[in-house]
């Protein structure tokens, strides 16, 4: 292995393969060094989360680049190899079969990992935890043959995957243990719009319930709640989020809290050490408070960030939180955050086939959410959100040049939709 120092790069799935390949289309003629823990090769995709992806039209295509690619572009790249130690002062990792690597800049880009339930028969067959492409190829293989699915979670990938299994004929039961779907991501009110669009779909959706237990001989036969019931199931799938692989951060004294907190430029309190992708909680230049990000999207464009800012380069990560979800032919774009939202404005019919959803703090747009709005983009909202001016509170789209004046707006409260 050379000696010389390294731009090092810690994971060498999506944020990683393209932070070695932003680096080197920046101008970067130094040694590059891209570590990663599986042998599975250096993906040009995220893990999956969505359920969309469960077989619907197919295996997900993955694209892996080749060894050849990191060659060409004179890219080091150490696969099955697990960095155990980050030792700041001198500026290397610790691999775990004792080599060294030393870097001049570190990017961590080591992800996140699924949320696991520590509850009796966790690790019973047909308990699924969807995250990586293999997970769902395995998945998809069940829910074609139709059969009960109980579904722990009611986030985005809960209800994409819920939605899923349905359109393959399976019978779905969701549990979600807090009393509102997508509480922190759109409301009650909105939340209670995905309630009933699983609803309509014979979903069986229990609310405030949680798993306490799967039972089966070796497999996984049913499921037991906190009130008792006992639910059949031929699988489970697990859905509850991702938590942030931080532990090498943690043991090298960088500063965690939800993710490794960095500033704008994705650099930590350690100038020579960055943080990218699910495990980064950057600074926030909208909403006052560091934000991490769950999506492939963030996985993307932070990447090139990041490599930036490791060439010393002045440079900003700004974008903000955005989701795209396909559920029963229903398509929704949303961006932005809720989070301390004072007015909730809707543009069209929820009951309809289309509307617009506009979350506003003191007279400014937080967040913005379309439903089966096909031709219409979300570049005018973000930059609402960006530019922070004030709206008026009945009319925010007028700020978006819609044209209102044959559908109606209307402010609604918390207790006002259901």
């Amino acid at each position: 292995m050379r000696s010389e120092p390294a731009h090092v790069i810690v994971g060498a799935g999506l944020v990683g393969a393209r932070a070695a390949q932003a680096l080197r289309a920046q101008g970067c003629d130094e040694r590059i060094v891209l570590i990663g823990d599986d042998n599975a090769g250096t993906s040009a995709r995220p893990a999956l989360a969505a359920g969309a992806q469960l077989g619907m039209n197919g295996r997900a295509a993955v694209r892996r680049r080749d060894g050849r690619w990191f060659a060409d572009g004179d890219i080091e790249v150490l696969l099955g190899r697990r960095v155990t130690a980050l030792d700041r002062v001198a500026r290397s990792v610790l691999l775990d079969d004792g080599d060294r690597v030393d870097y001049t800049t570190l990017l961590l880009a080591t992800g996140a990992a699924p949320r696991r339930l520590a509850v009796p028969g966790a690790d019973l067959d047909g308990v699924h935890h969807l995250r990586w492409v293999e997970d769902s190829g395995r998945l998809a293989s069940v829910l074609q043959g139709g059969g009960r699915i109980v579904v722990v979670g009611g986030g985005w990938a809960g209800l994409e995957t819920a939605a899923a299994a349905r359109e393959h004929g399976c019978d779905v039961t969701v549990l979600e243990s807090r009393p509102v779907l997508l509480q922190d991501e759109v409301g009650p009110e909105l939340g209670a719009f995905f309630a009933g669009l699983h609803l309509s779909h014979s979903v069986d959706l229990r609310l405030g319930r949680s798993a306490v237990a799967f039972r089966g001989d070796g497999r996984v036969t049913s499921v037991r709640t906190d009130d008792g019931a006992e639910l059949p199931a031929d699988a489970v799938v697990v859905a509850l989020g991702v938590s942030p692989r931080v532990e090498l951060a943690e043991r090298a004294g960088l500063s965690c809290r939800d993710g490794i907190l960095v500033d704008e430029s994705l650099r930590t309190a350690d100038p020579h050490v960055y943080a990218a992708g699910d495990v980064a909680r950057p600074a926030s230049p909208f909403y006052g408070a560091p934000l991490r990000i769950e999506h492939w999207a963030n996985a993307m464009h932070s990447a090139p960030v990041a490599a930036a800012a490791m060439l010393g380069r002045a440079t900003a990560y700004d974008r903000l939180p955005s989701r795209f979800t396909d559920q029963y032919g229903v398509g929704v774009q949303f961006t932005g955050r809720v989070s301390g939202y004072d007015q909730l404005v809707l543009h069209g019919d929820v009951a309809g086939p289309e509307f617009q959803a506009f979350w506003l703090t003191g007279r400014r747009v937080v967040a913005a959410m379309q439903v089966n709005l096909w031709d219409d983009d979300l570049a005018p909202a973000e930059e609402l959100i960006r530019s922070r001016r004030p709206v008026d509170p009945e009319r925010p789209a007028d700020a978006l040049r819609h044209d209102l004046s044959d559908q109606p707006m209307s402010a609604v409260h918390q207790d006002t939709l259901v």
